[in-house]
């Protein structure tokens, strides 16, 4: 099978014969194909969703794996989780080829480094009842390539996100998505297109993955770590806009809850007190909408 992401683009041959607008005009273009891919992409997502959430439930972990800005894309996305969703350190973990210094320097010669994901996913105590999420726009990447291999031999479950057809990482993988954007309008520069597309996917599993999880209220971030000024203000937005209390009694309803959105917007709305909240958002594992429903229907 042909290596899509490394093939030539006949619409940019001329491209540096090109002014400015005519290169981020047909730039422009040729994203336009990336939704497409991913629309065809999405019963394979949504199945890489359901997987991480069935594993996360039995305290199970994600590793996104990757190199270059595959990798890059994984970390960040990883990277994020904690402040946004308050996913505990260790938890949802991203590792690019060349460690930390690939994130800030161009080390992709890494990219062939088999042995040292071994050791670093080892170092996490990785398991059975965890999760990789390969990310390689070939799908050949020996780096990611080698932790599906791993994670089969040991049982854990396989995800990988590529941008060419019938891949090493898909038929190595439990659930293989393939997201194919065609060549890139400068010949294997898979930081645009490809980079595009994954940073979608990425963004897509983990957000579908935290919403499943509870951590969402209609659409309201309601597990957000309140770590700075703006998150704790935001905090104090959502509890009022979502139950309609006044500003003075919302800050004193965030103190008495500790800071605790989820308990304090279940006070406001059912009119309980913190250890029936607690009880119920326990029993319905943190999912909001439901813990409010069953204290209602009681």
């Amino acid at each position: 099978m042909a290596n899509v992401t490394e093939s030539l683009n006949e619409n940019s041959l001329t491209i540096d014969e090109m002014n400015s607008l005519e290169i981020v005009t047909l730039m422009h273009k040729e994203d336009g194909v990336i939704n497409e891919a991913v629309q065809k992409a999405l019963p394979d997502v949504a199945k890489a969703i359901d997987l991480v959430v069935e594993k996360w439930r039995g305290v199970g972990r994600v590793f996104v794996v990757g190199a270059g800005t595959s990798g890059r894309l994984g970390v960040l996305d990883a990277a994020e989780l904690g402040p946004t969703f308050s996913v505990e350190d260790g938890r949802w973990v991203g590792f690019v080829a060349g460690g930390k210094d690939a994130m800030w320097s161009p080390l992709e010669q890494h990219e062939d480094d088999e042995k040292v994901i071994l050791t670093e996913l080892k170092g996490y105590d990785f398991g059975a009842n965890d999760v990789v999420i390969a990310v390689s726009a070939s799908g050949s990447t020996p780096y990611s390539v080698a932790a599906l291999s791993y994670a089969n031999e040991i049982g854990a479950s396989t995800i990988s996100i590529s941008c060419n057809h019938a891949t090493i990482s898909t038929s190595m993988s439990d659930c293989g998505i393939e997201v194919v954007v065609g060549p890139e309008v400068i010949r294997g520069s898979t930081r645009l297109k490809a980079g595009t597309a994954q940073k979608i996917v990425l963004n897509m599993i983990s957000t579908g993955t935290m919403i499943r999880l509870g951590k969402v209220y209609g659409n309201e971030m309601v597990d957000v770590q309140l770590i700075n000024k703006k998150l704790a203000w935001r905090a104090e937005q959502t509890l009022i806009d979502v139950t309609g209390i006044a500003e003075v009694e919302a800050k004193e309803l965030m103190e008495r809850t500790n800071n605790n959105l989820k308990v304090a917007i279940f006070i406001a709305l059912t009119g309980a007190d913190m250890t029936q909240a607690e009880a119920f958002l326990l029993e319905k594992e943190g999912h909001l909408k439901a813990a409010i429903k069953a204290y209602q229907g009681r």
